[in-house]
C-alpha cells in the first residue's frame, strides 16, 4: 500500500483510520505508560497520525456539486468573455448590427467570430477549472469543496494534472451514452463511479471529519 493511501488500489477496501504507532527511544523515554484500567488518552505525539474518515460520494451529492460549479463557472465565464469581446474589437462590430436589418457579409463574419470566441473560451475555461482545481491541494472544484468531496486516484491519493485532464475530457464519452446513463452510473456502481471516473481511474470521495 502506498504512503497516505486511503483505499486499496486493487479491491477498494478502506484502510484503518489511524496508522500503526511508531516509537523511538527518545519518545519512549518522554511518554508515560498509562496505568491499566485508567481512562488516560493516548497523546497526539505518541506516533498516531490522525486521518479523516472517507466514503464514496453518491450521485445526488455530485449532482448538487455540479450545480454549484455551473453557477461559479457561469459567473467566471462572463467576467472573462466581456473584456475579450471589446479587446478583440467584436464589441464595436456587434454594435453596428441592427436586428431589423438583414445581415450582410460583415455581420455574418462577426457572428461567426463571436461564436468561435465563445466556444474556445468555454472549452479552455471549463477544462482548466476542473483540471487545475481537482489536481490542486483542494482536490476539488468549488462545488465539491463546499460539500466535502474530493477527487482521488484508486488508492485515495491526490491526482495529477494529466489524470484530472483525462477525467475531464472523458466526460465527452460519458455524454455520448444515451439518457445520461454514464453519469447515473455514479448512483449504482460499486465505488460510485461515473463512466469518466472509470476511464480515468478516479474516485470521488466524501470526507467526514
Amino acid at each position: 500500500m502506498a504512503d497516505g493511501a486511503a483505499f486499496c488500489s486493487n479491491c477498494g477496501q478502506a484502510f484503518a483510520v489511524a496508522t500503526t504507532p511508531v516509537y523511538s527511544p527518545a519518545m519512549a523515554a518522554s511518554v508515560a505508560v498509562p496505568v491499566r484500567g485508567s481512562a488516560a488518552a493516548i497523546p497526539d505525539y505518541a506516533g498516531y497520525a490522525a486521518a479523516s474518515r472517507v466514503e464514496y460520494a453518491g450521485f445526488w451529492l455530485r449532482f448538487l456539486a455540479l450545480l454549484i460549479d455551473n453557477v461559479v463557472m457561469g459567473i467566471g465565464f462572463v467576467l472573462i468573455l466581456i473584456p475579450l469581446i471589446f479587446l478583440t474589437g467584436l464589441g464595436g462590430l456587434l454594435s453596428q448590427i441592427h436586428p431589423d436589418e438583414e445581415l450582410n457579409d460583415a455581420g455574418i463574419f462577426v457572428l461567426i467570430g463571436l461564436i468561435f470566441l465563445v466556444a474556445t473560451i468555454s472549452l479552455v475555461f471549463t477544462w482548466l477549472y476542473h483540471a487545475l482545481m481537482e489536481s490542486s491541494e483542494w482536490q476539488a472544484t468549488v462545488g465539491k469543496k463546499a460539500l466535502g468531496l474530493v477527487v482521488t486516484d484508486m488508492a485515495g491519493q491526490r491526482v495529477s494534472f494529466a489524470r484530472s485532464t483525462g477525467r475531464h475530457f472523458g466526460k465527452i464519452i460519458t455524454n455520448m451514452v444515451p439518457l445520461f446513463i454514464g453519469y447515473i452510473m455514479a448512483g449504482f456502481t460499486e465505488k460510485k463511479q461515473a463512466l469518466h471516473d472509470m476511464l480515468a481511474g478516479c474516485l470521488v470521495l466524501r470526507r467526514n471529519g
